[in-house]
């Protein structure tokens, strides 16, 4: 299997790592992004750059993965709905509205 695989959703990925590699301080929605896309990456073969980003990104801002998943759950037990017109939920999951 090629290990250099690239995503189909990868420019539009690399947009919101690249806006969220520079967030001091992260908010509700950043904490979604990063872990929806640790989510789709992980186990992904290949995009190995855009998986250190990520991990760069926690690192930067002090926490592991387990604290953003936890964070996140709370997030989302506290009603956080996205909203149906951002195109950045596109495959995500969120756009399963049907």
């Amino acid at each position: 299997m090629n290990d250099d695989q690239i995503h189909p959703l990868h420019d539009t990925d690399k947009e919101i790592v690249d806006s969220l590699i520079v967030k001091i301080s992260p908010e509700d929605f950043d904490l979604i992004n990063l872990a929806r896309l640790i989510n789709r990456y992980e186990g992904f073969q290949g995009e190995h750059e855009l998986k250190d980003d990520l991990k760069k990104i926690l690192k930067f801002w002090k926490m592991s993965k387990d604290e953003l998943f936890s964070k996140t759950r709370k997030i989302w037990k506290n009603s956080f709905r996205p909203s149906n017109t951002s195109k950045e939920m596109i495959g995500s999951g969120f756009d399963a509205s049907n």
